[in-house]
């Protein structure tokens, strides 16, 4: 699906959620969410991520069913009407189960697999990539924090391989703005190559986030700049694919870096 090294891969975002940060509501119905996913494509996505919880602090909890309520509908039409990878953002394997059984191509798993250790399962039975992100509850760290990420996803990696997911369907994410302050956020984008030791691909997820909205004190819709910035900023450090709510617009800064960092077949 995937090959990684030569090119920054593009994740658009698709929030089919009331209560979402950034565009909470915007793409709640069918028939809006089909149009916004199409556009992203059409400006350059790879993958189109469609999450029906919302995974900001403080957001309300979401059932299975209501999860699957707001998300089948559309993944099913994704499925049908785009070419790109569709992707899953949940923790659930009840829901990530019923996503790939309609279509979906891979799971992005906010909290690494380690929410109730079923989801590796389901991951290994449908042999689709799966994103590993780091998670806790809480933003306090016994050790360096890049230490501390680095035993949470072994652990998680460990989990998936037990499970039977095969190295090449492993992805990393930092978990930016999950379990850390700003200044945290900020010292781990300093630090994303350490976690390259690892060895696997990493996905890199700040659009529009607290991070950067307390760095330059902006509401969400107005951080694209910032965002542009830890877009370019990863992609030195190393990161293969950027999730991310603006996609021509990174897609520019991704292709302008990759000239740079991974060398411009002109």
């Amino acid at each position: 699906m995937f090959d990684f090294g030569k090119k920054t891969y593009i994740m658009g975002i698709l929030n089919v959620t009331p209560d979402s940060f950034s565009d909470g509501g915007e793409y709640y119905d069918i028939e809006s969410a089909l149009k916004q996913a199409k556009e992203m494509v059409v400006e350059g996505a790879d993958i189109i991520d469609v999450g029906g919880e919302s995974t900001r602090p403080g957001a309300k909890k979401v059932s299975v069913e209501d999860e699957l309520s707001r998300i089948k509908p559309v993944i099913k039409r994704l499925v049908e009407e785009l070419e790109v990878p569709i992707s899953v953002d949940t923790y659930k394997p009840q829901v990530a189960r019923a996503a790939l059984e309609i279509g979906a191509h891979i799971i992005n798993d906010v909290w690494g697999l380690q929410w109730d250790g079923k989801m590796a399962e389901v991951v290994a039975q449908y042999g689709v990539p799966v994103v590993i992100m780091h998670n806790q509850d809480g933003t306090e760290y016994n050790d360096d924090i890049i230490v501390e990420m680095k035993k949470f996803l072994a652990k998680s990696i460990k989990m998936a391989k037990e499970a039977g997911v095969e190295d090449k369907d492993i992805i990393l994410d930092p978990g930016i703005g999950f379990g850390k302050t700003s200044e945290q956020n900020v010292e781990v984008m300093g630090r994303l190559s350490e976690l390259k030791d690892l060895g696997y691909p990493i996905l890199l997820g700040t659009s529009r986030k607290s991070m950067i909205g307390n760095i330059l004190d902006l509401p969400p819709k107005k951080r694209v700049e910032g965002t542009l910035a830890t877009t370019v900023m990863g992609i030195m450090h190393g990161v293969d694919i950027v999730r991310v709510h603006d996609v021509k617009e990174n897609l520019r800064a991704a292709l302008v870096s990759d000239a740079i960092v991974r060398g411009w077949d002109s």
